[in-house]
């Protein structure tokens, strides 16, 4: 009798009576198809069967879900998942255009400093816009030397009330002298508080004229320059749309043309809002600064006026009429003077 060869058994692959591969051979198999399978197919489940030796479809892939766990064969084709949009190119696209805009703009800006170029001018609004600039330049002024006024009159305040205090002292001391030096002291005092007085006024003036100046005006001076930009960019497209228009029209250039008109649309659009906007803010600006300057140029006259024509009760009731309220001094917390 023959010996036999020995066998591998790792080499042995049972075979049921029809030829096919035994469940637990395949399974494993498939189990390691699917790990070794690019995730980004996006498939939910891969199996390879093998037919019997007769077979005329060897090596079928067969692709489909596996509802509660459980494999459902169905044969076709194997169809890859929709692509996934990159949020990367997504931001590169978006900074290209932003390239494109800061190029044609800044393009735009040399041309008209050559004065190679031609800008949308409206005459009416430009010359609103530069009244405005020039006027803002002149509050600025006035605003810097009522601070300085205003530094200069508390630290003469200071000083009266310290020589008001001195002369009182020495009214004590001085019984030869004290009566000169009491009223003396009477009326540094009296001084030094109309000093405070018209402070408040001159204070209250200050701020009101600092609103107008650096919120409400800067305010409409930013809409101002969000419109100058939208100009520079409506005029950058029109450029563009008549440079098109001027050379030949033929399947190449008709779509960038079309492009070109609807970009020029979209940004004449938007000059056109900008330019409302800041008719609108000019406007109502104007009519603020009227009201505003009215009644602060009405309190600093009428508080200057009497506090040197040395009628107190005016000066006093010039506050009462806006409203201002003057800290009590000689508190613990430092005054509004100490705070200027």
């Amino acid at each position: 009798m023959a010996q036999e060869s020995p066998k591998n058994s790792a080499a042995e692959i049972p075979v049921t009576s029809n030829g096919q591969l035994e469940d637990s051979h395949e399974h494993s198999f498939n189990r390691d198809l699917k790990c070794s399978l690019p995730v980004g197919l996006g498939l939910s489940e891969t199996k390879i069967t093998s037919h019997g030796f007769d077979s005329t479809k060897e090596g079928v892939v067969e692709a489909g879900p596996f509802p509660g766990g459980r494999a459902q064969q169905k044969s076709g084709p194997v169809l890859l998942a929709d692509e996934v949009k990159n949020p990367a190119m997504e931001k590169l696209e978006l900074v290209r255009k932003w390239s494109l805009n800061t190029y044609k703009c800044t393009r735009q800006i040399i041309s008209e400093k050559l004065g190679r170029g031609s800008r949308t001018v409206d005459l009416e609004l430009e010359a609103q816009i530069d009244i405005l600039r020039d006027n803002k330049k002149k509050y600025e002024n006035i605003l810097k030397l009522a601070q300085t006024l205003s530094t200069q009159l508390f630290q003469m305040v200071h000083t009266q009330r310290q020589l008001g205090d001195a002369f009182a002292d020495l009214s004590l001391k001085s019984l030869e002298l004290h009566e000169e030096f009491g009223y003396n002291a009477d009326t540094q005092k009296l001084l030094a508080k109309n000093g405070e007085t018209l402070l408040g006024a001159i204070n209250f003036f200050i701020a009101s004229v600092n609103t107008l100046v650096n919120k409400t005006i800067e305010d409409t001076l930013l809409t101002v320059k969000q419109y100058e930009s939208a100009r520079i960019e409506y005029d950058a497209y029109r450029t563009d749309l008549e440079e098109l228009n001027l050379g030949p029209r033929d399947a190449n250039t008709l779509p960038k043309i079309e492009q070109s008109q609807q970009l020029f649309q979209v940004h004449k659009e938007k000059y056109d809002k900008m330019r409302n906007d800041v008719s609108i803010k000019l406007k109502f600006l104007e009519e603020n600064k009227v009201k505003v300057l009215h009644n602060q140029l009405v309190l600093f006259h009428n508080a200057i006026a009497a506090y040197f024509a040395g009628n107190q009760k005016q000066l006093e009731q010039t506050l009462k009429q806006f409203h201002i309220k003057l800290k009590t001094p000689g508190a613990d917390a430092p005054s509004w003077l100490e705070e200027q």
